[in-house]
């Protein structure tokens, strides 16, 4: 099964498995939620899943995106590797399959690669040799060799002191398409609405909630049918409380931390260059027109690509997670920049990764409101579907 039927059925599934969680993570629950004022910690894999082997000493979020690695380089979706019965009973998602023992010997296999020939570092991963196929391909294809290649923006090669503009020229003419740093710093806060669609809500426009405060916090409502959908991250740490994920409050750690932290940059975007050690210059294509590329690094962690029009204006972010098996890639475009406050917002945007895809689209956005403090802490658990 190919990527776009993929997704589709993964969405589906996710919505119908949201009714079978609270029995299912019952344990997972308690042990997540910790008095107020102590600190959390994440839930391991195995705390909360069942006949995990291979894929322990990982937290949730990690382990949901090591998933999402797996669908994306085979082309495969849930119940490709677990059993047609996990879709109406999730304890089933346990039973023993063919794939899934072949998966963890393949985990196994990958990290003695990484291991015995690179060092440890995840050089190779399932991607490398499946590339969207069940089974690896062991004949060379003429068709690739005497085609055009094809070319993904996201897969930029950025060297050192690449030819081009500076960092700062790129970021001056952001902030000037933006409106000008003097507005940029007039605008504290927002509240919008809009709505929203995705694979929590079975790809049904939905009504949502968006408050942003700067420097950096920020937290999002999906109102789905299942009930409410709040990613929050509060400037230091990040949550998600949903009826449709593995744990009614999750944790984010890793690059899905730092995922959140950008996410919340962005709203505010005097903070973007201030976000990152080091910078790189590239360029590439998006649509056959020509971008810039600001690629963003910090120690120990994976790149973040920014890209840029020819206005200046921010079209795209790209950003990784690591994983146990490897990185997978979060892109989120933007466009329908309106002026509020003096200030150009993005109006629309959409978020693609290896196992969903989500959009935004704004109605109403309120400039410089005042937010609760309790608007950007821990969301309660949430409650489980009837």
């Amino acid at each position: 099964m190919k990527s776009g039927s993929t997704r589709i059925l993964i969405g589906v599934i996710m919505a119908t498995l949201a009714c079978l969680l609270g029995v299912a993570f019952a344990r997972g629950q308690a042990a997540q939620t910790a008095p107020a004022g102590q600190a959390q910690r994440p839930q391991m894999a195995e705390e909360v899943f069942t006949n995990v082997q291979v894929l322990k000493g990982i937290p949730v979020d990690e382990f949901m995106d090591t998933m999402g690695m797996f669908a994306a380089s085979l082309s495969l979706n849930c119940i490709d590797c677990h059993v047609a019965e996990s879709v109406d009973k999730w304890e089933r998602f346990a039973d023993e399959t063919p794939l899934k023992r072949t998966a963890r010997t393949m985990v196994q296999m990958v990290t003695a690669i990484n291991k015995q020939n690179f060092k440890g570092v995840r050089s190779v991963t399932c991607y490398t040799c499946h590339r969207g196929d069940l089974r690896p391909k062991v004949v060379p294809s003429l068709v690739v060799q005497y085609s055009a290649p094809v070319e993904d923006p996201n897969e930029v090669d950025i060297p050192p002191n690449a030819k081009g503009p500076s960092p700062d020229e790129v970021f001056n003419k952001y902030v000037q398409a933006l409106g000008g740093a003097q507005r940029l710093a007039s605008l504290t806060s927002f509240s919008a609405k809009g709505a929203f669609i995705g694979f929590e809500t079975e790809q049904t426009k939905v009504a949502m909630d968006l408050l942003a405060k700067a420097p950096a916090q920020r937290t999002m409502i999906v109102h789905t049918r299942l009930g409410d959908s709040t990613r929050v991250y509060d400037g230091r740490a990040a949550w998600v409380a949903a009826p449709d994920k593995p744990l009614p409050l999750m944790t984010l750690t890793g690059g899905n931390l730092e995922g959140a932290k950008i996410d919340a940059i962005v709203s505010f975007p005097a903070q973007i260059k201030q976000a990152f050690a080091q910078w790189r210059v590239g360029a590439t294509a998006i649509d056959d027109k020509e971008v810039v590329v600001l690629q963003g690094t910090n120690p120990r962690q994976p790149p973040v690509n920014f890209y840029f029009d020819g206005s200046g204006l921010l079209i795209r972010v790209v950003r990784l997670v690591d994983t146990a098996v490897g990185r997978v890639p979060t892109q989120i475009d933007y466009s329908d920049y309106r002026e509020v406050a003096g200030v150009k917002m993005p109006f629309h945007w959409t978020t693609t990764w290896t196992d969903g895809q989500a959009t935004v689209d704004l109605t109403e956005v309120q400039p410089n409101v005042t937010i609760d403090a309790a608007r950007f802490a821990r969301p309660a658990p949430a409650p489980r579907p009837n």
